[in-house]
């Protein structure tokens, strides 16, 4: 064992021949998350209801980040969803610090587009995604419509 002397760099740690736990492959597969099929069915229900000029894709995630469904293109779904986890919990924080109640939702404006996360019911999120050219006064209405036939289809399918 080597003695801590200032200036000496200290080696990684290493994992020894053999150490790896073995994991039947049956076991790595991760399970799907219950409310996977209920948001895959509500985001199929709610696809042409909505005004595709303006909006160009909509994901379902879980509060935990985990991706429920989606119609998007060209983005990660998966990291979107964990993002959208994050943003919700930044938004809660943010609004409840600020004093203005109840965080209803997040919404950023890019060079590119738009986005928004909004807290569907109990551990589901929805993000919405709009073209560039469209405003965030016509943003904000197609996406709570998205929002609000997303809630109806959900209490219908479950």
């Amino acid at each position: 064992m080597q003695a801590d002397v200032p200036g000496t760099p200290v080696p990684l740690p290493t994992r020894r021949q053999g150490s790896a736990e073995t994991v039947p492959a049956q076991q790595k597969l991760r399970e799907p998350h219950p409310d996977a099929n209920a948001a895959a069915k509500a985001l199929e229900k709610i696809r042409d209801k909505v005004d595709r000029v303006n909006i160009t894709g909509l994901l379902v995630a879980s509060r935990d980040g985990l991706l429920l469904a989606s119609d998007t293109q060209e983005i990660e779904d998966d990291s979107v969803a964990a993002m959208a986890a994050a943003s919700v919990g930044l938004a809660t924080r943010f609004v409840g610090q600020a004093g203005l109640g109840e965080a209803r939702g997040a919404m950023f404006q890019g060079s590119l587009g738009h986005v928004c996360v909004f807290p569907v019911q109990g551990p589901i999120l929805l993000v919405v995604f709009a073209r560039p050219d469209t405003t965030m006064g016509l943003f904000n209405v197609v996406a709570r419509q998205a929002l609000t036939l997303l809630q109806d289809a959900l209490t219908t399918t479950n």
